[in-house]
């Protein structure tokens, strides 16, 4: 059955097959929206001038990752995404940039125009029936406030969405927005939408009562300089019982840092170490601020509950966009869940990507699962 939503993957390793295939798959007469995932291995100008002569005429967003996730679950080199019809959509987009020069007021009358706009198209539009997506460069390091201004601009029209990333390099990440890759930039999606639907967040860790207190820190540049007096390296693999040798992207994915907020523990992951001792954050972090060293709890058992509380809420899902942790990623894939839990996003239809960072309803997050499922319709409903 037709449902509006038509989703797409290319494994093409050469840009324009890949778009043509991403085309042939997510192509429709009315659509309203694009969006896709793409790997950072592909020459993106090319790419972006492809996408932008088969997309022609519709809205199109998108970005590079660490990883993308598709119909068949993990997956990486591929083009991911999907298109969606009007009966089922009704959007609004528009970049931001350069985000080192983001000032809050200009990121919330991004938002307020957005909403304008929607308003006008679509007269029935709230906070039940709408939604936001945020893409933006994972190294801008400027998460934090460019979340927080899209959502205090949407007022309670919630916003998730997630870090551009480009594998495992750290080089340069780009979210597409007007026909281009972009660095730098933050692009906003405010979706209206008569599927029911729920943003989630989900993470598998909590907290111990082994204590981190920042004693020094760079908080724009996201780098700890201090742990407990100590150089921070140093202290943070001792409370492992590691040597400073063994740190690296796995034992960060395994053992990860959490702070306290509104009774709540959010996940502040690690991104390297540099050669001073230092450590780099993938989220913002505060000399003074008390962390705790966390534990795993089993990832493939929460993400099954985290799915089984959306289908309560939703009933049968259409589809879910997800925003994954790159460091998720790599403790699956170390703990040989990749399988498993491939099939677990296959089952919920599940396409997105692995993240740099994630974003909840207006606070940049790490080492979560974020995203919107979309529920389906009575079949009586589509086509209006």
């Amino acid at each position: 059955m037709e449902t509006g939503i038509r989703v797409a993957h290319s494994l093409a390793s050469q840009p324009r097959q890949a778009v043509e295939e991403f085309h042939a798959a997510a192509a429709q007469p009315d659509a309203a929206l694009v969006l896709f995932f793409c790997s950072n291995r592909y020459d993106l100008a090319v790419l972006a001038q492809e996408i932008a002569h088969q997309f022609s005429d519709i809205p199109v967003v998108g970005c590079t990752t660490a990883g993308e996730i598709g119909p068949s679950g993990y997956c990486e080199g591929s083009l991911v995404g999907a298109s969606f019809s009007a009966d089922i959509c009704m959007a609004a987009t528009a970049h931001v940039e350069p985000l080192q020069q983001f000032e809050v007021s200009r990121g919330q009358a991004v938002a307020n125009r957005l909403l304008q706009e929607l308003e006008d198209k679509t007269p029935q539009m709230n906070p039940q029936n709408s939604f936001a997506l945020c893409l933006i460069d994972g190294l801008s390091v400027r998460e934090e406030p460019v979340a927080r201004a899209f959502q205090n601009g949407l007022g309670t029209i919630p916003v998730v969405g997630g870090s551009a990333g480009d594998g495992l390099d750290f080089g340069s990440t780009y979210v597409y927005a007007d026909g281009a890759f972009r660095s730098d930039s933050a692009v906003l999606t405010l979706i209206t939408t008569p599927l029911p639907f729920k943003v989630f967040k989900t993470q598998h860790f909590v907290a111990t009562d082994r204590r981190l207190v920042i004693t020094e820190a760079d908080s724009e540049q996201r780098i700890v300089k201090e742990i407990n007096g100590l150089p921070a390296a140093q202290e943070y693999a001792h409370v492992l019982d590691a040597d400073v040798a063994e740190l690296d992207p796995s034992r960060f994915a395994a053992s990860p840092v959490v702070v306290l907020i509104d009774g709540n523990n959010y996940v502040r992951s690690i991104q390297k170490i540099n050669e001073d001792g230092s450590i780099k954050f993938f989220c913002a972090i505060e000399e003074g601020v008390v962390l705790r060293l966390a534990r795993g709890v089993d990832l493939v058992e929460n993400l099954e509950h985290a799915f089984g509380d959306i289908r309560k809420d939703i009933g049968p899902l259409d589809l879910v966009i997800g925003f994954d942790c790159i460091l998720r990623r790599l403790e699956i894939m170390q703990g040989g869940m990749e399988s498993h839990v491939g099939d677990i996003l296959r089952k919920h239809k599940s396409i997105g990507f692995s993240t740099y960072g994630e974003q909840f309803r207006g606070i940049h997050v790490n080492q979560t699962l974020t995203g919107v499922a979309l529920g389906a319709l009575p079949p009586e409903e589509y086509g209006g």
